[in-house]
């Protein structure tokens, strides 16, 4: 059952100060994951196991790519959405151990199929990245060559369907038909997502809502569907299933952003890939959206863009890359940014509202500090 509406308003009203406080301290994301420590640990074993049969070179490349890792926020939203505390008291007798945190639900019994789930949505994640690494010809992800640096791209898109199906395998070992249909549900819409993508490269009349579709498409999906999924598996009540649901799409869409945004103002070291890159692509994204709308005639910078872009096409690709760091020392300069980050900032107030109704413990307060460390990274 849910709080009483004036209990949930107190609630609500200790999320967002505790928010607020944590915007300003500097937010270690090691220390907050710490409550699913133990259980990212088996996620990220479960995910590097390769059937002995596997071709030696996929199962090769498969081990380096999982072994790059980066910080498995995603796995570790869901661990920490299964930790959150159930009020309701008839679950307070029932409820079992996952990664040291209680759970309510007999069907995550040693955590086995809490672990497969966040297993599946990381993999799903990866093979979406080496898609991409193929449809943007990118040969460097986190200053890291990719599989498309050094295989052909059918190879290459092969890798990415081998990780597919394991991520499939994986959502299938939770032996739950709803969670199998989020999951299939999420791989519908991030393909469609990229689908749409590619279309609306260089279209520089699209407007602000079809950015908001394809950044769900693209990432707050995954994070939506992680949190969701585990809410299902530890049998919360449909109201708190919801709520995570939309926790996670809240905090994937500020995430993506935030990303977005760190394209603009971030460094070629700290990304890992050159400032810009999205621009260079034709892909368009919040803070040069807000930019525009600052011009008195952004046509002027849309031609600039467009006959660069052709330029680079003949064979003249430093135009490109001239244009490009121009336009983003001129969104770094305008409000654009700032406008882009309070965007971001109003998601979050969404998602921390989305908590509100859980009672306070380890994993609530991870996920708050999350959510500050969202806006304040640099990578």
């Amino acid at each position: 059952m849910m709080p009483r509406a004036d209990d949930l308003g107190v609630r609500d009203k200790i999320a967002h100060e505790s928010f607020r406080r944590a915007l300003l301290t500097t937010q270690d994301a090691s220390a907050l994951l710490a409550p699913v420590r133990a259980g990212l640990e088996q996620v990220e074993e479960k995910m590097k196991s390769v059937d002995a049969d596997v071709f030696a070179p996929l199962a090769n490349a498969f081990l380096e790519l999982i072994g790059q890792g980066g910080k498995r926020l995603r796995p570790a939203l869901a661990l920490l959405a299964a930790g959150l505390q159930d009020a309701n008291p008839e679950h307070s007798n029932s409820r079992l151990k996952v990664d040291g945190l209680q759970t309510a639900s007999d069907e995550v019994r040693n955590g086995r199929t809490l672990i497969a789930l966040a297993a599946a949505v990381e993999m799903l994640h990866t093979a979406t990245l080496v898609h991409d690494d193929v449809i943007d010809g990118a040969l460097l992800r986190r200053d890291a060559p990719t599989l498309n640096a050094s295989w052909s791209a059918g190879a290459t898109v092969l890798a990415g369907d081998y990780m597919f199906a394991r991520s499939a395998q994986f959502a299938a070992e939770t032996d739950n038909v709803r969670v199998i249909t989020i999951f299939s549900d999420t791989l519908r819409v991030i393909v469609d997502g990229e689908m749409r993508q590619l279309s609306d490269r260089n279209d520089f009349r699209q407007d602000r809502q079809a950015y908001y579709q394809r950044i769900y498409a693209k990432t707050a999906s995954l994070y939506s569907a992680a949190t969701e999924a585990a809410a299902v598996l530890v049998g919360l009540s449909p109201e708190r299933v919801q709520a995570l649901k939309s926790f996670g799409y809240q905090f994937g869409m500020a995430f993506q952003i935030v990303d977005d945004i760190l394209d603009f103002v971030g460094t070629d070291a700290t990304l890992g890939k050159p400032v810009g890159s999205d621009l260079r692509q034709g892909t368009l994204t919040l803070p040069f959206l807000y930019y525009l709308r600052e011009l008195p005639q952004p046509q002027s910078v849309v031609s600039r863009l467009l006959q660069a872009r052709e330029r680079a096409d003949a064979g003249d690709p430093g135009i490109l890359s001239a244009t490009v760091q121009e336009i983003v020392q001129a969104v770094r300069a305008s409000g654009a940014i700032e406008a882009a980050h309070q965007e971001a900032l109003g998601f979050l107030d969404h998602a921390v509202h989305d908590l509100a109704p859980f009672n306070d413990n380890l994993c609530q307060r991870s996920l708050l500090g999350l959510c500050a460390f969202v806006v304040q990274r640099s990578s």
